[in-house]
């Protein structure tokens, strides 16, 4: 079955180019944290997310969030291809990939594609794993899923954006509207009365009755 929100993620063991992780959960430890899955190494879409993510690295230590990847090829392909991936991006790789040889991983966030399933439920050798992001909080819940075709990159400026909106309605209790990102009004949730709303956050915008924005706290 698919992870849903607020699902508990699997507490995995796994090998990775730093080493073994025993408990993916003691890993996450109070942080934040973004497991995300590639095909396979040394394929170019790959090679560019993975790129994309060393470049953020200041972005994700900012949010206190620590990034993982996954990818089906074993420990000694990942430390060959972080060169050829630190080479096209100028980023360093100062995060942990996950040897997923015998599909572990990707069977248990349900990260591969329909076709990879035989009639019967069981999975072939097949490492054609879907290009999947999962947002996790310190409480090791899913807060967020994004799953793309393996044709298409990811946007990590947008999982950036989603991450920030995840931290800002966890803290303050709000919602954010389409496009948010931070710096503008967030919305105060409609079980919270106009009351309460001017006792917690002062004053507010009602764009519509149902429809209030405000200041995100400080």
């Amino acid at each position: 079955m698919a992870l849903r929100i607020n699902d508990t993620v699997p507490d995995l063991a796994f090998e990775t180019n730093e080493g073994r992780i025993e408990s993916f959960h003691d890993w996450i430890g109070d942080s934040w944290a973004i497991l995300f899955s590639h095909p396979k190494d040394f394929t170019p879409v790959c090679t560019t997310e993975f790129g994309a993510v060393a470049t953020l690295k200041d972005e994700w230590e900012k949010r206190g969030t620590k990034v993982i990847g996954v990818s089906v090829d074993g420990v000694d392909d990942h430390r060959k291809w972080i060169g050829d991936i630190e080479e096209s991006s100028g980023g360093s790789v100062s995060f942990p990939i996950v040897a997923d040889t015998g599909l572990e991983v990707s069977k248990a966030f349900d990260m591969l594609p329909a076709e990879a399933y035989l009639p019967d439920g069981r999975t072939p050798n097949d490492s054609a794993t879907v290009r999947s992001v999962f947002i996790i909080g310190p409480d090791r819940k899913l807060k967020l899923s994004m799953t793309y075709p393996m044709t298409v990159g990811r946007n990590f400026g947008e999982i950036v954006r989603a991450l920030d909106a995840l931290q800002a309605t966890a803290k303050h209790g709000v919602a954010t509207p389409a496009d948010w990102t931070v710096g503008q009004d967030v919305i105060i949730p409609p079980a919270v009365n106009d009351e309460d709303a001017k006792a917690k956050f002062g004053s507010f915008d009602a764009v519509l009755p149902y429809l209030r924005k405000t200041k995100l706290p400080a």
